[in-house]
């Protein structure tokens, strides 16, 4: 438990590489490279258990696989904990750099009754196991039929299948109990040492026969480096049932022309390549074009409607005033619960500073899949320091509005968002543990949680906050009235209903197509490393979230609808309805998940998931109208 609970001096040492790295490389491989000699052992360790049907990891100690003498877990840090690994020393010890070896027994298993339903059960459940080798994870080579010469890579190899004997009608289950290794390596022609590019596995099921009694120096018949007979195909299977099983592998070691600095690029290689550029390129598009139409129109109307107003006060002509001049001395009225808009203002501004630096990391290359777990960290890294903008813009906007509780109004944008997301993430942690899950996080890492909650970013949220409400607020454009005007009855298009969820359809539009593509790095368990793309994604969304706002807060004006304040951070929230009903389609198309829990799971994720997006997208459409609506009505001349 020690090894898996998360150190304040980690903490801290995170930080410093993250800030501090020096940033002239595009791609920082995440470990040092390792050098072996000819000889050196290589240390092969082992990880989770994972499946797409279930998505609950479990130990690979879980199951009754061969095991060392002593099982040793490997210090995980907190986004490898929370993704559910589980690192530890595996029984696979004969591999010696560039020695390749056949038929390697691992250990002999007779299976009790337990142990073979506990198979049976991961092996329906298609679960895969998944192993390490120098920080290279194992994967599965698979040729594609549909283009020549083109292999795709799974990741981690099945457990085992299901199967008929020819002639029978009975499905059996059969376990992988032969693994090929393959270890590529790229030789340094100065120094004879190499370096590791490659860790392939190609799994068998073959029920191993031998003569005589089984003991430590027995030689399997079916298995036999002396005799040249190595394993290649399944055709004599091992069937999962109350009986032996032998488990063996052979390692291969190729040499490979692929430099240590590019190995990763076989793994972050996306299979359906040409469709996501497509797609992504003609988003980009349709998105740019869309917006060029809205500002062009915003901008010539509102160059008109200003040109008017101030050509009438010019000339002193005794006309009534129309349109969202007429609404001059309401428009900057506080708005009901206008202390709750305050707490989710600030909360959406934690969220763009975190997401936008952890995109930068990206970028530069920080946060690659072969740092395991440095995503989530980062991220739960820096919405914790991100606590002081959302202390200070919350606080601003706050005194905007008058209020003098400035404490009670921190403490809110401190607690009520984390808190909403922790409750749900202990019910489905709770659901986890009820699974004997070995992604349930324990008790330590979760304290480190709660400790990083209460121990560093509710106070920057104070400090924050402290130094917003201290600042001179910026005066209104405009005096607002005493006596608040009626607003006129409004046509169907823009009830607020209507126009709030027509309002979240174009920022969907914006990103459900990569969208796609990182629902399926999470739940089908593949590595997403274009965050180049998403960058730019990132910034159209943000573009067209102000730019809807600002169309629709401007009808709203023009109809002497002067309540725009909650209804443009809804317009561009309203998104994140279309992402959960986009995540439920997602769920019943391509997911085949049919645990109950395994789909409470995924959709409580995905209710987190959609809440952040309300947050985040709604405060950029707030900011947007609030710039909007202070720019007109300071550009006018009001009596």
């Amino acid at each position: 438990m020690a090894g898996r609970c998360f150190h304040v001096a980690w903490i801290f040492f995170s930080l410093f590489y993250l800030f501090f790295l020096p940033s002239h490389c595009f791609y920082l491989p995440g470990v040092a490279p390792e050098d072996f000699k000819t000889g050196d052992p290589l240390l092969v360790k082992v990880n989770k258990i994972s499946s797409t049907k279930t998505q609950l990891p479990y130990s690979y100690y879980s199951l009754p696989y061969c095991q060392p003498d002593h099982i040793v877990d490997s210090a995980e840090n907190l986004g490898e904990v929370l993704r559910g690994d589980r690192i530890e020393n595996s029984p696979y010890t004969v591999f010696i750099m560039r020695e390749s070896r056949m038929c390697n027994v691992v250990c002999r298993k007779v299976l009790d009754k337990k142990a073979a339903k506990a198979f049976k059960e991961k092996i329906d459940d298609e679960y895969r196991v998944n192993m390490i080798l120098d920080n290279l994870p194992l994967v599965v080579p698979i040729r594609r039929p549909d283009v020549e010469n083109a292999v795709v890579y799974q990741h981690g190899f099945h457990v085992g299948l299901k199967g008929k004997y020819a002639g029978s009608k009975e499905e059996k289950h059969f376990i992988n109990n032969h693994l090929a290794f393959t270890v590529k390596f790229h030789k340094d022609p100065l120094t004879e040492t190499a370096r590791i590019v490659g860790f392939e596995v190609k799994p068998f099921s073959v029920k191993h026969e031998y003569e005589g009694e089984w003991n430590t120096k027995t030689r399997l018949t079916t298995c036999d480096p002396h005799a040249k007979r190595a394993v290649t195909s399944s055709e004599s299977p091992q069937e999962v049932e109350e009986k032996e099983i032998i488990f063996t592998y052979d390692v291969e070691f190729q040499e490979s022309d692929i430099k240590w600095a590019s190995r990763w690029d076989t793994y972050l290689l996306m299979a359906d390549d040409q469709i996501h550029w497509f797609s992504i390129v003609n988003s980009l598009m349709i998105v740019l074009f869309l917006s060029a139409m809205v500002a062009m129109i915003m901008l010539r109307t509102l160059y008109r409607d200003i040109s008017k107003y101030n050509q009438l006060e010019t000339q002193e002509e005794a006309q009534e005033e129309t349109g969202w001049k007429l609404v001059h001395g309401d428009v900057f009225r506080p708005p009901t619960n206008f202390d709750l808009l305050c707490v989710y203002v600030g909360t959406g501004v934690q969220f763009f500073g975190m997401i936008l630096v952890t995109m930068i990391f990206a970028l530069l290359g920080f946060l690659s899949p072969s740092n395991r777990g440095g995503l989530m960290t980062a991220m739960l890294l820096l919405w914790v320091f991100m606590g002081l903008f959302a202390g200070y813009s919350s606080a601003r906007l706050y005194k905007m509005f008058k209020g003098a509780n400035w404490k009670s109004i921190t403490l809110k944008t401190a607690i009520k968002f984390p808190a909403t997301v922790f409750a749900i993430f202990f019910v489905l942690n709770a659901l986890i543990w009820g699974q004997k899950s070995s992604g349930a996080v324990p008790f330590g890492t979760m304290f480190a949680l709660v400790l990083l909650w209460f121990g560093i970013s509710v106070p920057l949220v104070f400090v924050g906050s402290y130094i917003g409400f201290k600042k001179p607020v910026k005066e209104d454009p405009v005096k607002t009235n005493k006596i608040p005007r009626q607003v006129p009855d409004q046509p169907w298009y823009l009830h607020p209903a209507f126009s709030i969820l027509i309002g979240g359809i174009l920022p969907f539009g914006a990103v459900f197509i990569e969208l796609f593509f990182i629902l399926t790095s999470i739940w089908l368990h593949q590595f997403y490393y274009i965050f180049g793309f998403l960058f730019i994604v990132f910034i159209i969304l943000v573009v067209t979230c102000a730019e809807i706002t600002v169309v629709l807060c401007y009808f709203q004006l023009c109809s002497e609808d002067y309540q725009w304040w909650w209804r443009s951070y809804l317009t561009s929230g309203s998104s994140a309805l279309y992402l959960f009903l986009y995540a439920a389609f997602y769920f019943f198309t391509k997911l085949e998940i049919t645990k109950l829990v395994s789909g409470m799971l995924y959709f409580g994720y995905m209710l987190i998931v959609s809440y952040a997006f309300f947050v985040l997208t709604g405060t950029i459409g707030f900011y947007a109208c609030f710039w909007f609506t202070r720019l007109i009505y300071s550009s006018v001349k009001i009596d």
